[in-house]
């Protein structure tokens, strides 16, 4: 991989992912690639900076189709299952990198990890669990290697969780609503990555004309939507609706920044 600035998404489904099982619509029938969702995921290089966020349960699989051989931390927006049971496939990065893995969160997704994860925070008779340095986000930005990243404070349903501003990329998935204060730290970004479930009312995911409501409010040079539901439609049909400068996203696009 090359040292540009970029956006690989390594996954752009919402829970379910997409088929769904057992569905038997159109959209999970669907023989084009971009229909596919696996769990939302993605992978940042950002001025040599190499970052996962979220790692799902579809992890191991999006690692190895994206041939991701090394990052520098893993960046967790919640802690529903779908953004962190893919956390223990990390032990191969501890064996064969020699490595221990640095994952970024807020507190309330550390308690989420210690019932996921229990042997991780305490291993008691458990041989070889993943080895890893966790670091509570605060409010504050934090830096990794030189690089400055902003939480980015959102709504997923009653839930507060967290997206990310890296440099020019702002990366938000899963909201229901985002805060003017969150809107004014990521005003003409070159590239938003935000969620759209479906075209119909969600009680915790942003519609898709709410995410496209908030792009025109965040005004980036380019946006792209992820989290997506077999609801919202097939691929073509939905990119072909959507305003010039908004990418309808599929698993393993790359973007550069």
């Amino acid at each position: 991989m090359s040292e540009e600035n970029k956006i690989i998404l390594l996954g752009t489904g919402t829970s379910t992912g997409v088929p769904v099982l057992t569905c038997d619509c159109k959209v999970c029938n669907s023989k084009d690639s971009r229909d596919q969702r696996l769990r939302t995921s993605a992978y940042v290089e950002y001025n040599g900076l190499k970052l996962i966020i979220d790692c799902g349960p579809d992890f191991r699989q999006q690692i190895l189709e994206n041939k991701i051989n090394d990052f520098d931390a893993i960046l967790m927006t919640h802690g529903h299952r779908d953004h962190i049971a893919g956390l223990d496939e990390v032990r191969a990065f501890n064996y064969l990198k020699g490595k221990i893995v640095d994952v970024y969160s807020s507190i309330e997704t550390i308690k989420a990890l210690k019932i996921e994860f229990p042997y991780i925070f305490d291993p008691g008779e458990y041989d070889g669990p993943p080895l890893i340095n966790f670091h509570i986000i605060e409010k504050e930005p934090f830096i990794i290697k030189n690089q400055k990243i902003y939480p980015l404070p959102v709504k997923h349903g009653n839930m507060n969780i967290l997206g990310f501003k890296i440099g020019e990329l702002a990366y938000i998935t899963d909201a229901s609503y985002i805060p003017d204060g969150t809107i004014e730290k990521i005003l003409e970004s070159k590239l938003l990555v935000i969620n759209a479930l479906r075209k119909q009312k969600h009680a915790s995911h942003i519609t898709l004309d709410e995410a496209l409501d908030y792009i025109k409010k965040i005004n980036p040079k380019k946006a792209c939507l992820t989290h997506i539901s077999h609801f919202l439609g097939f691929y073509d049909d939905v990119q072909a609706c959507l305003p010039q400068n908004v990418i309808l996203g599929y698993d393993g696009l790359k973007i550069n920044i």
